[in-house]
């Protein structure tokens, strides 16, 4: 016992241990600070989406997977589910649940696929908050109203509007994300004629 005590008392005071220990979480930040700079170079921004367009394809090397794989785990290759995510409205400013945006899609501009679109509300990491909430969310089967013109607006907000709220994404509180994804996403995606538009803060 008292043998065991000393080993573990000399573990503790080696200077060789707390080096190893230092050593190794360094190791690990410069690992996260690499594959964090490597998505950041895979990833495209437009009207403040941000979309990985390598993601899942079994061509990227083994740095460029494993750095996609932290951003966006378990992703399927973009030709068979595009997604995009946002956390600034157009002016730059993060999404805050103190706000209320809209999103104007022209007529014909939903996200085209050939199988169905989905737009989220989600905290900063990636979660519902409510998973209950009726309105987390709002897709390609939701009776979306559609304007005189055809186009489609999307309003962004804590508190349920008044009138119909097919066209309603409740947010939470706080700063939050939000993600869309098309799965089988159409042509006009895939070779990246497609844009998503701005989230725009509507004026109170």
């Amino acid at each position: 016992m008292v043998i065991v005590s000393g080993v573990l008392a000399w573990i503790a005071g080696s200077g060789v241990v707390q080096g190893l220990i230092m050593g190794l979480t360094f190791a690990f930040l410069t690992t996260v600070v690499v594959l964090n700079a490597v998505a950041r170079t895979e990833t495209t921004t437009v009207n403040g989406w941000s979309a990985i367009r390598k993601a899942g394809r079994p061509g990227n090397g083994l740095l460029v997977r494993a750095a996609l794989q932290k951003a966006l785990p378990v992703v399927n290759v973009f030709e068979e589910a595009a997604y995009w995510t946002a956390v600034s409205d157009d002016a730059g400013k993060p999404l805050s649940g103190e706000r209320t945006y809209r999103i104007h899609f022209p007529a014909g501009g939903l996200p085209p696929n050939d199988a169905f679109w989905s737009l989220t509300a989600t905290d900063t990491v990636g979660y519902i908050v409510d998973a209950s909430a009726a309105h987390a969310s709002v897709n390609s089967h939701s009776g979306l109203v559609a304007n005189v013109d055809g186009s489609v607006d999307i309003l962004l907000q804590r508190d349920r509007p008044s009138g119909d709220t097919q066209n309603w994404v409740a947010t939470p509180p706080g700063r939050y994300k939000l993600m869309l994804r098309a799965y089988l996403p159409g042509a006009a995606i895939v070779d990246g004629r497609y844009e998503v538009p701005p989230v725009v803060q509507v004026p109170s």
